[in-house]
Order: structure tokens, then sequence, then C-alpha cells
């Protein structure tokens, strides 16, 4: 296989000679930072940490968990890698079914939605490039979906989450 010679990586954002002692480690028995019925986030990266390069979450799914009807980002892309169960994804046009080691990428804009269907726990990490503010989300989804109306539509647009029921007529 050839290589082109001239490669494009992007530019440097590091200007130092010698590097830094500036990496964060985060080991496997570290508790969650949410827990709901059945599931759990931990919050592996976030955007805060990773200077909004990423966010990346280690995701649970309870049994028969409803995750996200059909939504799409405005300004980031959204990736899920399944670790173990079934995780039904939606991908903009159909529901597959993914298992352990299966991937979905969503570009900017591109429609999606997730659930667990099954009665098994489901596990996935969860990938946000560029990184924003999703903890916030996470947390206080539920209480928000309880409310419901107008209140949980500017909720949504407001972490970038546009679910295709509050636009429809």
């Amino acid at each position: 296989m050839s290589y082109p010679e001239d490669l494009a990586y992007p530019e440097p954002r590091y200007h130092g000679d010698r590097g830094e002692v500036n990496a964060v480690f985060r080991p496997a028995g570290a508790p969650p930072d949410l827990t709901s019925p059945g599931g759990f986030t931990r919050y592996l990266a976030t955007g805060q940490s990773t200077g909004g390069e990423f966010g990346l979450y280690d995701v649970q799914l309870g049994p028969r968990s409803p995750g996200a009807r059909t939504h799409f980002h405005k300004a980031m892309a959204e990736s899920f890698y399944v670790l173990s169960g079934a995780l039904e994804l939606y991908d903009g046009d159909r529901w597959v079914t993914g298992g352990a080691g299966d991937f979905l990428y969503v570009p900017v804009g591109g429609l999606h939605a997730f659930r667990n269907a099954t009665d098994e726990p489901v596990r996935m990490l969860m990938l946000f490039t560029p990184g924003a503010p999703r903890e916030e989300y996470f947390e206080r989804v539920a209480e928000m979906a309880r409310r419901g109306g107008e209140e949980l539509k500017q909720f949504r647009i407001r972490h970038d989450s546009y679910f295709v029921e509050d636009f429809e007529e």
C-alpha cells in the first residue's frame, strides 16, 4: 500500500518542546455519576474536561428503557459503540439492532434514535464531537420529560437536541 508524501494533519495546538504531564485517569471501579432504574451513566470525559474536543460517556440502559426518540443535533456529531446487550439504533432510515462491538456514527444534522427493547440491560459508549455540556441534559431530562410541553421543548433546544415530535404540526 502506498501512502501520500504530504499528510494532512490538523495544525498543531500544542507549541511546547517537551510535552506536559496532563493526562487524566478514571479507574473502571469509579462509581457512576448518574443512576437510573436499571441503568447508569459515567462521565468518562466531559466537554469541559477535554477543552471542548469531545465528550465520552459510558451508559447502561435498563431493560425496556425507551432511550431517546428521533432527533438531531445542529452543533455536534454523536456516535454509539455497543459494549454489551442489544441496542436498537435508528439511523434516520431504519432501525437496526446493534450488539457488542457494533458502532453507529451520526454526523451533525443526522436523524437518529436509540432504545433498549430487551429484558436485559444494554451498555454503550456515547461520543459527542465537539464536546458540549451534556451533563445537565442527562441529569434533568427525566424531570423535564415529566413537565412536558413547551418547557421540555426549550430544554431540548438549549441542549442542541431537536426532537422531530417537537416540530410536528
